[in-house]
């Protein structure tokens, strides 16, 4: 067991530069889709290159954390580095909420003064005569300069249907894993693994009923990343928290294995904790999404 004036080293490692290919991978495939999506190309390999990155972050993040798990088994962490894990996992949270309020920042802006400029409120009298003459500053923007080519939504999503059934399924999600990791301190296994087993239905569950609403969405309202700029705020929105709490569901999954292999001690187990904050941080962000995106 390391003392509490020791740092573990660990050995050289292939996984930063495995993550850094897997990096460049992903983020160039994805440049590639949207600019072959852009010029109306269909046939495109860009998917197929974030596909390829995808696969190599996914083989790099199991054999990396799978090294980790295995130091902090063998006892070769202090309690200096668990302040080092908490001060990174505290920052990565950090990241990610800065990275959703550029989002909710584009949201805002567009709605309280890209739309009201073209209107013509304020100092921009001329505005919409100038660049969209005959144009109605309403929210949801139902229609487009170019109407034939980039048509609006024909509707709404109903905020009472789908999404009021996902917030109530990820809220009650976030007090079962409370619960959980109740369990976990005072060390009854049987509760610990019978609250995580909920939480991940209730959370495999939101992901199914927002696939559903996608579909509805696409199919029946007309609401698609093509139907200006309503549907595209709203689905980078929806849709890049849709992924975060895939990640999630799977960070609590990698955690139920370990529960159900015995590891994690009642006062040792800041994984399960890192994963708990993430879970309960993409909880806070749909309760914004559904008041503003939905609701508002």
């Amino acid at each position: 067991m390391e003392n509490e004036g020791s740092y573990y080293v660990p050995a050289q490692s292939k996984w930063p530069i495995i993550a850094s290919i897997g990096l460049f991978l992903t983020l160039t495939g994805t440049a590639m889709m949207m600019t072959d999506m852009s010029a109306g190309e269909k046939d495109s390999i860009g998917h197929w290159v974030l596909f390829v990155g995808g696969l190599i972050m996914a083989w790099m993040l199991f054999g990396w954390f799978g090294n980790v798990i295995e130091e902090s088994r063998a006892g070769l962490y202090s309690q200096q580095m668990d302040r080092s894990f908490r001060w990174g996992m505290s920052w990565f949270i950090f990241s990610e909420v800065m990275f959703f309020a550029a989002f909710f920042g584009v949201l805002f802006y567009v709605r309280f003064f890209s739309v009201p400029w073209l209107g013509g409120e304020g100092h921009h009298g001329m505005t919409n005569q100038l660049l969209w003459q005959g144009f109605t500053a309403d929210w949801p923007l139902m229609s487009n300069p170019d109407n034939e080519q980039f048509p609006g939504p024909a509707a709404l999503v109903d905020p009472f249907h789908l999404p009021l059934l996902n917030t109530l399924l990820l809220v009650t999600s976030s007090i079962t894993l409370t619960l959980a990791h109740h369990a976990l301190r005072r060390d009854d296994r049987h509760k610990l693994k019978l609250w995580m087993i909920l939480t991940l239905i209730l959370g495999f569950a939101f992901l199914f009923f927002q696939v559903e609403e996608y579909i509805e969405a696409y199919t029946e309202l007309g609401l698609t990343l093509q139907a200006g700029i309503y549907g595209s705020t709203f689905f980078i929105l929806t849709g890049f928290h849709g992924a975060h709490v895939t990640l999630g569901a799977i960070m609590l999954t990698v955690m139920l294995a370990r529960i159900y292999k015995g590891h994690f001690e009642p006062e040792k187990h800041f994984a399960f904790e890192s994963a708990s904050w993430y879970w309960h941080f993409v909880d806070v962000i749909w309760v914004g999404l559904f008041i503003f995106v939905y609701l508002v």
